[in-house]
């Protein structure tokens, strides 16, 4: 399951990139709107994802509430998931808080 929460950190991290430095600008700069939707679609997708894994390796780790909160504050800001994966999902450093 860890595996799988990495995954879906980094994607959600590229997912939430693409939408407000890529197809945000096409859509109100460019007035090229039809990007937008698909990857706002996915991103939502990733972010449900992301936050339901959260909960599930929590539990699984015996990690902290502290732990996912931290997760769930990643989730929101551009850049944050890269470094719950590099800092908290690689093997080396899931032990227990």
């Amino acid at each position: 399951m860890l595996a799988l929460f990495r995954i879906v950190a980094i994607l959600e991290g590229i997912s939430y990139i693409a939408l407000f430095g890529i197809t945000m600008p096409l859509k109100y700069w460019a007035e090229i709107p039809e990007p937008n939707k698909p990857v706002g679609y996915a991103h939502g997708g990733l972010f449900i994802a992301f936050i339901v894994l959260a909960l599930i390796v929590c539990f699984q780790k015996k990690w902290g509430i502290k732990r996912f909160i931290i997760f769930g504050i990643a989730s929101l800001l551009p850049f944050a998931t890269f470094y719950v994966e590099e800092k908290y999902l690689r093997p080396e450093n899931t032990q227990p808080v």
